[in-house]
């Protein structure tokens, strides 16, 4: 704890004494029942982040006003007395572990969606908050006063139900924001134009939660200091902005970005540790009011580093304690080296909620809600398991096995562990992919029982040497190469131009910072093929990238969909669409589009068609080991190549064989 005073220093608001400096943030599960009401899957969620340590959870946004003002399926209500027992034990939960609770209250506007709430959203005007997004209608002045009431209610419940403090969400696209917003209120009332016309119904809003909740109820307001995008609100403009409705505030917790400029609002993954923390720091400063400040924190250096100058009071923690529920407990007692960090992949947590409306999960955290309950199971007999493959999968695998006391083995090919993470996040952009490898591999070298044999190439002799019990074949996936003219002949070899991402990596020392008149093509608009376009697009190369689908990036998460759209449209990709491969020369590319062939001349072609199984050893293992009541387990990319989130779990669910083979009771 020395190492760190400041997160360590506790903090009195009003009525609120909070123990450290870390806050969870608010962030949407879409673990609420159907009917709005807490459920106890949301609670152990949340007292296993209070548990973990964390000074002061702020609950997920709940609706004041629904079903119009809701913005999630099961999204929280607050709208109605029902809902305040559950929220009630909620708060009783979290209080018995030293944790401070707030709840985020909230009316989505023209974020809603139609098809759930059964209405046409409503906003400031009738500007979709996206693009894309619905048309709402404009409020009329009555309207807007009875919402500005229905705050004040939601936050007497709050109150009622036990909460330390109640956080009025200013930001982020919904409808407080879209008043303050020059980009969605176009009104010519007292509501809008000036900025004491944009920013009344906030301060209405306020007003109303104050006087509802007395004067020594903390309130905290949640605002998007710069909305960072064309049009919107600068930093200097909110600062002027909340000169009209910040007063009634105890805490202002600074965030950024709308929906259009989504990957400054939930991170996206090269953005450094703590790079909003200026924002906090100009809100303080001109408030005199204790400030948090959110922004890919992971590090409790960079942490503590922004309380000691000054910059914030409070350090917000979203994905970090999805990723990690006893962050705060592994810093507060010198276990920081055993943090499981978050990679800011976006994948279980918005790719899962915003993008395709699943509960949330994490890539690296496969117990979201349960924690290290698993290691409550032991083993009740001798069990030797064999894992073939050193990446993220096997190791995860070969960790839990060992953790609940299997003699493990690890046999890795290479002479590194953690496998296609490992060459991904020597991408500059893609370094922080490196901590979940070397997450794994310092628990793996923490157990006595797990024995690593690296330059180790798996076959059935050398595993039959080790007696096994449980295989885990976790031996990962290849570029896929289909049999297109020219792609085998050219690729990767001498004399030709023609490389995969892998090549890439191995080469990002030697291209120049600026590539000013080299021609990039890149085959393949997924994941991988932007990997490739986002590193080469910022050098000032021309790059063109082509894709056989309709949609470039389709699959990936909505934040990185969104970063992705701006780069290329920053750096003027040439982005073709519907587009197929036909041939592979040295030099070019023969693609067909609209049934007209193109020669896509380069410097440098990358062919990014995904990536594909590889189980060299499956069939021998199933061979040998098929009559001789050897379970074989595979895992990850080697059953079928997708993302690294499945094959930690996968890993994880290691528990469920050995429980099916009753080695554990």
């Amino acid at each position: 704890m020395n190492n760190y005073p400041n997160i360590f220093n506790p903090l009195n608001v009003k009525t609120m004494t909070l123990k450290n400096r870390i806050v969870m943030t608010p962030m949407g599960t879409n673990f609420g029942e159907q009917n709005g009401e807490m459920s106890f899957l949301h609670i152990q969620y949340y007292e296993q982040r209070a548990k973990g340590g964390t000074g002061l959870i702020i609950l997920e946004n709940a609706s004041v006003d629904s079903p119009q003002g809701s913005n999630g399926t099961t999204q929280l209500r607050i709208d109605q007395d029902n809902y305040i027992p559950r929220l009630f034990k909620l708060c009783e939960s979290v209080h018995k572990h030293g944790s401070c609770i707030a709840i985020q209250i909230n009316h989505a506007g023209a974020s809603a969606v139609s098809s759930r709430t059964g209405m046409q959203p409503v906003s400031a005007s009738d500007i979709p908050s996206k693009q894309g997004g619905e048309i709402p209608r404009p409020l009329e002045i009555s309207e807007i006063e009875a919402i500005a009431r229905k705050y004040g209610e939601a936050a007497k419940r709050a109150q009622i139900a036990g909460f330390d403090a109640v956080e009025v969400h200013c930001g982020h696209s919904y409808l407080i924001s879209q008043f303050l917003s020059p980009t969605t209120n176009k009104r010519t009332d007292e509501f809008g134009g000036s900025p004491v016309n944009r920013t009344r119904f906030a301060s209405m809003v306020m007003s109303e939660v104050r006087k509802a909740v007395g004067p020594m109820f903390p309130i905290l307001m949640r605002i998007s200091a710069d909305e960072m995008i064309e049009g919107g609100n600068t930093l200097d403009d909110m600062l002027n902005l909340m000169e009209y409705f910040q007063k009634e505030a105890d805490i202002i917790d600074v965030s950024a970005g709308l929906n259009g400029s989504i990957q400054f609002q939930i991170d996206s993954n090269f953005l450094p540790d703590g790079w909003r923390s200026y924002m906090a720091k100009a809100v303080k400063e001109k408030f005199n009011k204790p400030a948090i400040t959110v922004g890919n924190i992971r590090d409790p250096k960079i942490a503590e580093d922004i309380l000691n100058r000054g910059d914030a009071d409070l350090i917000g923690m979203g994905r970090g304690l999805i990723a990690d529920p006893d962050w705060v407990n592994k810093v507060e007692f010198g276990n920081e080296c055993d943090i499981r960090k978050c990679i800011s992949c976006n994948v279980g947590c918005a790719g899962n909620r915003i993008g395709v409306n699943r509960p949330i999960r994490c890539t690296v955290n496969p117990a979201v809600n349960d924690g290290q309950d698993y290691l409550k199971k032991q083993v009740n007999k001798p069990c030797n398991v064999v894992v073939i493959g050193g990446g993220t999968a096997g190791l995860e695998a070969a960790c839990t096995a060992s953790e609940v006391g299997c003699t493990t083995f690890l046999l890795e090919k290479s002479d590194h562990l953690g496998g296609l993470a490992h060459e991904i996040s020597k991408i500059p952009d893609k370094k922080r992919l490196a901590d979940f490898p070397h997450y794994l591999i310092h628990r793996a070298k923490k157990q006595k029982n797990l024995f690593i044999f690296q330059n180790t190439c798996a076959n059935v002799s050398k595993v039959k040497e080790l007696n096994p019990d449980i295989i885990v074949n976790a031996t990962g996936s290849n570029p896929l190469l289909p049999p297109i003219k020219g792609l085998h002949e050219t690729m990767s070899k001498e004399d030709t131009k023609v490389f995969s991402i892998l090549d890439m990596i191995q080469n990002i020392p030697q291209y120049p910072a600026d590539m000013s008149g080299k021609k990039i093509v890149v085959i393949g608009g997924g994941a991988v093929g932007l990997d490739v376009v986002e590193f080469f697009a910022p050098r000032n190369a021309s790059v063109s990238i082509v894709e056989m689908m309709p949609q470039i990036g389709k699959d990936l998460d909505p934040v990185s969909k969104v970063s992705t759209k701006a780069l290329m449209k920053k750096y003027k990709v040439n982005q073709m669409p519907n587009t197929a491969l036909q041939e592979v020369h040295d030099d070019y590319f023969l693609v067909k589009r609209d049934g007209i062939e193109e020669k896509l001349d380069f410097d440098y072609g990358f062919v990014c068609l995904g990536m594909r199984a590889n189980s060299p050893l499956m069939n021998d293992l199933r061979d040998h080991f098929s009559s001789k009541e050897v379970e074989i387990y595979n895992i990850g990319d080697s059953v079928r190549a997708r993302r690294i989130i499945d094959g930690t779990q996968e890993g994880r669910n290691i528990i469920n064989i050995l429980e099916r083979r009753n080695f554990i009771s």
